[in-house]
């Protein structure tokens, strides 16, 4: 599809004279070519146009922008009015402010939307004037994309305040309960996680659907929220033999993946020391995530060996820490550096994004983080250069302020989504909700099973150094954007009333609090009091892939797959023909082609115009996605009587016409007459179509089925029957 038909099909009707006007733009390119060569003030007059075009767009964003934040303070202090007050505390109140608020969230969306089909067109505008003029304009024109950055518009901030309005507003103005920062500086824990990539185009709808149904995870609430509160940086460390990376990508027994994560700028003086651990033997083969928090100025004295265990639980002892903590302290920092010792550790590349993190607070059994502007830069010196001055364990020259235009591009990897990751406590009875199982299997994720952040940096950077590489690389070579699914997501009616998930505000909310009292009352009995959380390798998790290779997709069977041998890059997995039989689908001969390099098959093509997902190579329905069930929902009377009197206004109509046809029958002479007849004829048509139009509405009503109640011909066509009749009127009368 040509992009200036994609503009059009993505245009938010409201704001269509603020777009880019990327077809004259095109035109211009095209008729000043024409009768002769592009020439310096065909330039200059492009440029202009070019640079008029920008600044419409910036300035309607930083407008809206204002107009935003403008909504949000009102419903900030008119929430805070409510509080303060009792008398106007009522679930009506809060349910307005609510609205308010979600109208809001849909016009940041559309906004986000906006913003990036924007700069999407002057990137496309900017390739076809170099294409077209053998010019580099692209390149002169960056640093005026600098001073109107729409590609760095952020709307964060933005979703955190009205998420926290929003939570206000469903607990009535009561304050959450539980504690925001429980698990924060948790030492192990374990949770069923799924890993999903989402495009650029659909990352703020994803993060408003979720805000909706849970509140942003906010860890300082007294601390005013600042965009660098969301930047996590994470050095990952491995040895010249990449022994850790291929431990992770075998899920080998007892792999470990060990990084220094700090939150925020690097001048954030705490470090986290963080150790993952596959099938560790101290907890019975359970896989372990521990950590504990180090001074940054006592890193290199860690990870040199001259800062050790002991005096590590030593300092905390002299602080009275509890000997549990100081224990458990002590355990991980020695594993850490017998690991750094014996393998002979150092830094390999740093992992840096923004995070946005949904969790009721306190409640661990389920949560969900966003990692945006994903980012991997090397830390190595594997190729000669000191990328570390001092021997430091992180770089110095590299903050937080993405894109790193300022970083060699050959140190740099941007990475093209966003990942989302769901971490369910399985084991403590929580269930996915249904709100999240129809956004995972909706068109605006993409599943990536078993995606790891530092195997994807360091396959980039060192691939020649590395045997195995991991299945998902295929998948960055496809699209993996999806036909919008009809009532999912956030879209709007006819009339641009918000709608989600092709229902109202109200009716989703129904339907959540329906879903939440069948919750409560099937797991009335979890106790969700652990803080330290570990699972038997031997409890079932919904997909769990912890047996799985990384190199190899994810499969459905995976018990039958775990005991497969790696295959090196340059040959064939060859397998008994029982085996073949065994495992003949498409994911397996997939990575059969994937690791042997032959180019990955094309995706299936699904329909579901009318149901059920079908493919369309095998004709075989797809049974991967659950059908939601059908809530009865109870019509209000009131739908009737607006019908009914709908009705009763036709008929004082039709018996208006009626009397002035039967005064004209009884009163007048043959013209007079012959008049009346024709009103009568049309006073009876028209209230057999109101019966009918009744009749009917009340059957589609019953039925709850969706479609228009409003009557678009009706009116018409009566207005057009009495003007011919007046018509014929005059014309018998005076003929």
């Amino acid at each position: 599809m040509k992009y200036g038909l994609e503009l059009q099909q993505n245009i938010f009707t409201p704001w269509r004279l603020s777009y880019i006007a990327y077809d004259v733009l095109k035109q211009e390119l095209k008729t000043r070519q024409l009768d002769h060569g592009w020439t310096a003030k065909d330039e200059a007059d492009f440029v202009q146009l070019l640079d008029n075009e920008l600044a419409k767009v910036y300035e309607f964003v930083n407008a809206k922008l204002s107009e935003i934040d403008a909504r949000i303070l009102y419903c900030e202090r008119t929430i805070q009015t409510i509080q303060k007050n009792p008398n106007m505390a009522s679930d009506n109140n809060y349910s307005i402010m609510d609205e308010a608020l979600t109208e809001i969230l849909f016009d940041v969306n559309d906004l986000s939307r906006f913003t990036r089909v924007n700069f999407t067109a002057i990137q496309k505008i900017l390739k076809k004037h170099d294409k077209w003029t053998h010019l580099n304009l692209k390149q002169e024109y960056v640093q005026k994309l600098r001073e109107r950055p729409l590609d760095k518009q952020r709307f964060d901030v933005a979703i955190i305040y009205i998420s926290a309005l929003h939570d206000i507003c469903r607990n009535r103005g009561k304050t959450s309960t539980g504690n925001s920062a429980a698990g924060a500086d948790q030492n192990a824990f374990e949770r069923a996680t799924a890993k999903y990539w989402i495009h650029p185009d659909n990352i703020t709808e994803v993060k408003a659907i979720i805000m909706l149904h849970l509140p942003v995870l906010i860890f300082n609430k007294e601390k005013k929220y600042e965009p660098s509160d969301s930047a996590i940086s994470s050095v990952y460390f491995d040895n010249s033999n990449f022994d850790l990376y291929t431990g992770r990508l075998q899920r080998d027994e007892g792999a470990e993946a060990i990084r220094f994560r700090w939150y925020g700028p690097v001048t954030e003086k705490n470090i986290y020391i963080e150790r993952k651990t596959h099938h560790a033997a101290w907890l019975d083969g359970a896989s372990v995530k521990d950590r504990f928090r180090l001074d940054e100025g006592n890193v290199n004295p860690f990870m040199e060996g001259r800062y050790t265990a002991d005096m590590i639980a030593g300092d905390l002892r002299s602080k009275n820490i509890k000997k549990e903590v100081t224990d458990n302290v002590h355990f991980i920092a020695d594993g850490v550096q017998t690991s750094f010792r014996e393998k002979r550790l150092q830094p390999m590349l740093r992992a840096f994004y923004n995070r946005t993190a949904f969790q009721l607070p306190g409640d661990q059994r389920l949560r969900i983080s966003l990692d945006t502007d994903l980012t991997f830069i090397r830390e190595d010196g594997l190729d000669g250069q000191n990328r570390r001055a001092n021997n430091n364990w992180r770089r110095k020259d590299v903050d937080i302020d993405y894109p790193f235009n300022y970083v060699s591009p050959g140190d740099i990897l941007r990475f093209p989504y966003a990942v989302l990751e769901t971490k369910l406590q399985t084991h403590l009875g929580q269930e996915p909700p249904a709100w999240l199982t129809s956004l995972v299997e909706s068109h605006l994720v993409h599943e990536v099973p078993r995606f790891s952040k530092y195997l994807h940096g360091a396959c980039h950077f060192y691939r020649e150094r590395l045997p195995l590489l991991p299945w998902w690389l295929a998948e960055l070579n496809t699209d993996i954007r999806k036909p919008r699914a009809e009532h999912i997501g956030l879209t709007r009616s006819r009339s641009f009333k918000p709608l989600i998930d092709g229902q109202y505000r109200r009716a989703m909310i129904e339907a959540t609090e329906r879903a939440n009292q069948h919750a409560v009352v099937t797991g009335a009995n979890t106790n969700t009091n652990s803080t330290t959380i570990v699972t038997p390798a031997s409890s079932q998790l919904p997909r769990k892939s912890d047996d799985n290779p990384a190199w190899r997709p994810y499969q459905n069977n995976a018990k039958d797959q775990q005991d497969l041998p790696p295959t090196p890059l340059d040959k064939r997995i060859t397998m008994p023909p029982q085996l073949n039989k065994l495992l003949d689908n498409k994911w397996v001969s997939r990575v059969r082609d994937g690791i042997s390099g032959a180019p990955p098959p094309p995706p299936p093509k699904t329909t579901s115009d009318y149901g059920t997902p079908v493919d369309e190579e095998s004709g075989m329905v797809q049974q991967s996605y659950s059908k939601r069930q059908r809530v009865k929902v109870r019509v209000e009377p009131k739908v009737f009587f607006a019908n009914e009197r709908t009705f009763i206004s036709w008929l004082q109509f039709c018996a208006l016409m009626l009397t002035v046809a039967l005064s004209l029958l009884n009163f007048g002479d043959q013209v007079s007459r012959t008049i009346g007849g024709i009103f009568i004829a049309l006073a009876a048509a028209v209230a057999i179509y109101a019966l009918y139009r009744f009749e009917k509405r009340a059957w589609m009503i019953n039925r709850r089925i969706d479609g228009r109640y409003d009557d678009l011909w009706g009116p018409a066509v009566l207005c057009t029957l009495l003007v011919v009749a007046l018509i014929v009127n005059f014309y018998l009368r005076f003929k």
